[in-house]
């Protein structure tokens, strides 16, 4: 269990070297920041990649613009803390597909030159996870009663139940835990949810299931917040 989370807040982070092996490392970001590790959001476009300020450009609502700028800066700037580069420097990739073996897999640092890395945010909360082997990180907010009913027959049978089994007022948090606990396993398989939501298996108790290959855990969360780590067993 990660006990510890950094903060990265509107000054420059004092990272340290990159980890390795199954060291993991993982950061909080305020996405509302106008400063995120001593960079500013009206700077983006002199640190972002063209696809990254591409991705930004097709976001329609300002606060989504916000968020994603935030968040990717974030993750520029702490990898470039790792590799001892400037965050508009630092190069990064796509692995190649799973499923059709086209370059848009799980991110990664041109060259394998950096740590493994995952980005996740949700509303106002980006996660960021840096580790020396396959991770994947994910943050959700409290869902809402509509997301249940929405989900919960995509989901494994066995989580089915297992929501269908609880009061209506406990199944938001439930799906919370779910839903963090899958999307960091599908972020660390670079899989994604092109096969649906049923596997892997996380379960909606206070501590996930097993997952085969992976060590699956929940993260301490800002309130309101669920968050889950998942690191290749090695």
């Amino acid at each position: 269990m990660i006990e510890y989370v950094n903060q990265l807040g509107p000054d420059v982070p004092r990272a340290g070297a990159f980890p390795s092996g199954r060291d993991v490392s993982v950061w909080y970001l305020d996405t509302t920041l106008a400063v995120v590790g001593g960079v500013d959001l009206a700077d983006a476009a002199s640190v972002l990649d063209g696809a990254e300020l591409a991705r930004a450009e097709r976001l329609v609502r300002p606060g989504h613009r916000q968020r994603f700028l935030a968040s990717h800066l974030g993750l520029r700037v702490l990898l470039g803390r790792y590799l001892g580069v400037p965050p508009r420097e630092v190069g990064l990739d796509r692995e190649d597909c799973h499923g059709c073996g086209e370059p848009h897999g799980r991110p990664v640092v041109a060259g394998g030159t950096g740590p493994h890395f995952s980005l996740s945010h949700s509303e106002d909360t980006a996660c960021l996870a840096f580790a020396g082997v396959p991770v994947g990180v994910d943050v959700e907010a409290l869902p809402k009663p509509a997301a249940v009913h929405d989900v919960l027959h995509s989901l494994h049978p066995r989580e089915t139940a297992e929501l269908t089994a609880l009061p209506e007022p406990d199944r938001p948090a439930a799906l919370g835990r779910i839903w963090s606990r899958k999307e960091a396993c599908l972020k660390a398989t670079g899989a994604g949810l092109t096969a649906g939501l049923a596997e892997p298996y996380v379960g909606s108790a206070p501590a996930p299931a097993p997952v085969p290959g992976w060590t699956l855990t929940d993260l301490p969360s800002p309130p309101g917040y669920f968050a889950a780590l998942a690191l290749a067993a090695g």
